[in-house]
């Protein structure tokens, strides 16, 4: 992609949403992610997911149904997108269709971090949580701050 040197930085925002079409529905967020996620394009894609985080959306749903392919540094993308969205409370959500995806996202463990769903429509009826989650870094599963509160008294209790 060329850019000319007269756009400004809100023009070249712009293109890219251009490139990586942007649905919002309230705070929810839909960003279509192109067929093939590889080196050249995933600096993009980390930069979109980060941008719709950074305006505010309670959830961003990654809509990869129509990605076929994604290597090593897309999964890098959207690991950087579940750090962001986890620090500003945003819930990230993945669309995937494809086996070799699933299979990319199993093998980073993303699967195990980021709900993925098999239809925009059930990623989109997941609503958003009214509980702050956290993630249990020991077994991969997330914990809400009241399993915090019973895992301190349990301490307590033992010692």
């Amino acid at each position: 992609m060329q850019v000319s040197q007269f756009l400004t930085h809100a023009q070249v925002a712009v293109v890219i949403n251009d490139t990586y079409p942007v649905r919002w529905m309230g705070r929810q967020a839909v960003v279509a992610l192109p067929e093939h996620i590889d080196v050249s394009n995933a600096s993009q894609i980390r930069e979109e997911l980060l941008w719709v985080i950074n305006r505010g959306a309670a959830a961003l749903i990654a809509d990869m149904t129509g990605t076929l392919s994604c290597d090593h540094s897309g999964a890098d993308a959207v690991m950087r997108a579940y750090q962001c969205a986890l620090a500003s409370g945003t819930q990230l959500r993945l669309v995937v269709t494809a086996p070799i995806v699933r299979r990319v996202l199993a093998v980073s463990g993303l699967d195990r971090l980021i709900p993925v769903y098999p239809s925009l429509e059930a990623a989109t009826a997941a609503g958003t949580s009214t509980v702050p989650r956290t993630p249990n870094r020991a077994v991969g599963v997330l914990r809400t701050p009241e399993m915090d509160t019973a895992i301190v008294r349990r301490s307590r209790d033992e010692a």
